[in-house]
């Protein structure tokens, strides 16, 4: 009798028992992988940085006087100014259509009616997101790779494994400023818009604001080397120059500064910055999100 009593309360308190943190997180990025990986948005994004990389090695080999395919070390190089132009815009537009789109499709409170939080949601989406942006890289690049390696033509594995691993901490960066920007916006076509208008800020202001702004203000070369570190495109940019076969010279005098006064330190000093930009903005959208309506 006792033990046909006991048998039902402890069968319901196994079925109320939340599931824990781990388990809500991966549930929320693996259903926020699969829908991205299924989108128009990845297949395209790859292709393009398939097609564009081996562009840019005709470009490169062209410009070194041969004709065809040059090898990934030359065109790594060339690389880095399309990673400035499209990884951004990728991780931008992703992150500000997770949120939002689910708030205008009343899918965001559905969600918060169940055993989780927040955080959880919000962690589980850019997990989610950044496991398709990390697919992204890697099947664009790994294919310009494997044709240039079919075609006879040397590759450097370092040199496309380091690019790939600081393009995706630079779309880390973007897709945690793109999820603040979502759960700011009510709605998904405010938040892209959003996301393009400061992807054409950092874009632009990366070199020709700093130009600008070094001449109009006369800013020491003290100054325009901490305004560089601000922007994580300029970090992205500066980061992989150092790292390469090129040298922060080529940024000018700012870039001379920096290797005269940090040294061996510019790599720490990279990497915070754009550690910075991934955890501020993911933990502001956290604060908001746990704060606002879902509605």
């Amino acid at each position: 009798m006792n033990a046909l009593a006991t048998f039902p309360a402890s069968r319901s308190s196994t079925q109320i028992k939340p599931p824990g943190f781990l388990s809500n997180v991966c549930t929320v990025g693996l259903r926020e992988l699969r829908d991205a990986v299924r989108s128009r948005w990845f297949i395209l994004y790859t292709l393009a940085f398939a097609v564009l990389g081996l562009a840019v090695s005709f470009v490169s080999a062209a410009g070194a006087g041969n004709a065809g395919l040059s090898g990934f070390g030359r065109t790594a190089a060339g690389l880095i100014n399309l990673v400035l132009l499209v990884v951004p815009l990728m991780a931008l537009s992703a992150g500000a259509a997770t949120v939002a789109s689910d708030r205008e499709r009343g899918m965001l409170s559905y969600v918060f009616a169940q055993p989780v939080t927040p955080f959880e949601v919000l962690l589980g989406k850019y997990l989610g997101l950044a496991g398709s942006l990390l697919a992204c890289l890697c099947l664009g690049l790994g294919v310009c790779a494997a044709i240039l390696a079919w075609k006879g033509h040397a590759t450097q594995p370092s040199s496309i494994i380091w690019l790939a691993a600081l393009s995706f901490l630079l779309a880390l960066a973007m897709l945690s400023v793109g999820v603040l920007i979502s759960v700011l916006a009510r709605k998904a076509s405010v938040a892209v818009g959003t996301a393009i208008f400061v992807w054409l800020t950092l874009v632009f202001v990366t070199d020709l604001g700093l130009m600008a702004g070094a001449m109009t203000m006369r800013l020491r070369i003290e100054e325009l080397f901490a305004i560089s570190l601000i922007n994580p495109l300029q970090v992205f940019k500066m980061w992989s120059l150092h790292s390469g076969e090129a040298s922060l010279d080529v940024l000018g005098p700012a870039g001379l500064y920096a290797i005269e006064e940090f040294g061996s330190a510019l790599h720490a000093m990279f990497s915070a910055c754009l550690g910075a930009w991934i955890v501020l903005p993911l933990a502001a959208a956290s604060l908001i999100l746990s704060r606002k309506s879902p509605l």
